[in-house]
């Protein structure tokens, strides 16, 4: 801190950069780091919210941010020093994307170049912000954005190509891409969900001020504050879920089964423990029990802390070779996959996936569905469910449980509780700009008994 107040960098440009350099160094999540951050060096208010703009704008349109740099430099991206380059993206940001005054963002950047040890390219970083800076944000964009459509809708809304051609093929269409993207870009609404058995929604959205969800009996909406400060999340009555993950735990208890339900549940991929939680305190109404599998010792203890008191049993093992036993009734695989539907509240997130990354994961989701299919009973159901719409990791799975494995799709529509433009298949897909809710998918299927 002292090394950015000796050069003039106050304390929210200062903030903002230490959690790019965190993130880029060391792989962190900008959502984690600020908030501990700004507690840590008493960064409140109006500083707070600007620290925050900063951070999560910065991350979120870095590839543009990079285009416009490239354009206004005598060297290429690559080439620019990693410190340096995080000192121009967060002063382009200004320029593009915030109301600060232009002399204010050019002073400050060539400042931070000073902060960080790089004096001798403050003449550099200079002409930079001074290039940026004379032409509009409005003719930036129409110099740079690509002439292919698709291309030139993924620049606008700050996305990799790959990732609007991924949303464009879940959707069906390029209709709906420009909203698709552009939801990415918001700062979600914050979902509450009610511990059944302890409290209603009615009862939560009463005392926190926030207003029933829509589809979940369980989902409370919070315009903002810190939900960790609310008295029934402390007390463990509630926590923060999207209303998606809330209706697909709701799926796996709700799901028709061929014979009797003997309450043997399990979670095959448990971590970080919400929909565990939420199915063991159904568990708990209906007297079943939940086996929550965890392959990550740190993550199953997060399991643990996430359904202390319920009928739930967390297992620190592989979920393709559990050895837990078969014969459930009720298998939910919330597979491990890009997180491509949870754009919006990872800023930096779209900039570190690869579209070759999907291959292997798509490999994982099929051992671990196969493996499920193997551990439910004849007659049980298995809900496979993913925070992502590319089809690889959704639909082309499931058809492989149907076509190769023998299960039976059952329409997951009625459990989505009034969801409409869902998806044309039996499964449920939704989205940010139609539901209010994280890209989730959900499938439900059933082993036929003969």
């Amino acid at each position: 801190m002292r090394r950015f107040a000796e050069a003039g960098v106050d304390k929210p440009r200062a903030a903002a950069f230490d959690v790019l350099t965190d993130v880029r160094v060391n792989d962190a999540y900008a959502n984690l780091v600020l908030p501990a951050l700004l507690r840590e060096r008493r960064i409140t208010g109006r500083d707070a919210a600007f620290a925050t703009e900063l951070t999560y704008g910065t991350l979120r349109t870095q590839g543009v941010l990079d285009r416009v740099i490239a354009a206004a430099s005598s060297r290429s991206v690559t080439q620019i020093d990693p410190t340096l380059l995080d000192a121009l993206r967060l002063g382009v940001y200004q320029l593009l994307y915030t109301r600060v005054e232009q002399h204010a963002a050019v002073d400050t950047t060539v400042r931070m170049a000073e902060a960080v040890g790089q004096p001798k390219a403050k003449g550099f970083v200079n002409a930079v912000m001074r290039t940026t800076s004379r032409s509009t944000p409005e003719q930036w964009m129409e110099q740079l954005t690509p002439e292919e459509s698709l291309a030139a809708v993924a620049f606008r809304h700050a996305h990799p190509e790959w990732i609007a051609r991924s949303f464009a093929r879940a959707l069906g269409s390029d209709a709906e891409l420009d909203e698709a993207l552009e939801a990415d870009s918001q700062r979600p609404t914050v979902h509450l969900v009610a511990r059944p058995g302890e409290l209603t929604a009615e009862e939560l959205a009463l005392v926190t001020g926030g207003e029933q969800g829509r589809y979940s009996p369980y989902a409370v909406y919070l315009d903002g504050g810190d939900p960790g400060e609310l008295e029934p999340v402390r007390e463990g009555m509630a926590a923060v879920q999207d209303e998606g993950s809330q209706l697909i735990a709701r799926a796996v208890v709700e799901a028709p089964l061929e014979g009797p339900d003997q309450g043997r549940w399990l979670d095959l991929c448990a971590g970080p423990g919400g929909k565990a939680a939420l199915m063991g305190a159904l568990a708990q109404i209906d007297g079943a029990h939940v086996d929550a599998v965890e392959k990550t010792p740190h993550r199953a203890r997060l399991v643990d802390n996430s359904v202390r008191g319920l009928p739930v049993t967390v297992h620190v093992v592989d979920g393709r070779s559990p050895h837990i036993g078969t014969g459930f009734d009720r298998v939910l695989v919330d597979a491990p996959c890009s997180g491509l539907g949870a754009l919006r509240r990872r800023p930096e997130a779209r900039w570190r996936k690869r579209d070759s990354d999907i291959a292997g994961l798509a490999s994982l989701q099929g051992e671990l569905l196969e493996s499920a299919c193997l551990l439910v009973r004849p007659g049980g159901v298995v809900v496979y469910s993913t925070c992502s719409p590319d089809v690889r990791e959704t639909r082309e799975i499931v058809d492989r449980a149907v076509n190769e494995w023998g299960m039976q799709e059952l329409s997951a529509h009625e459990y989505a509780l009034g969801m409409d433009n869902v998806g044309e298949h039996k499964s449920v897909q939704m989205w940010p700009h139609r539901h209010g809710t994280d890209a989730m998918f959900f499938a439900v299927l059933r082993r036929p008994v003969s």
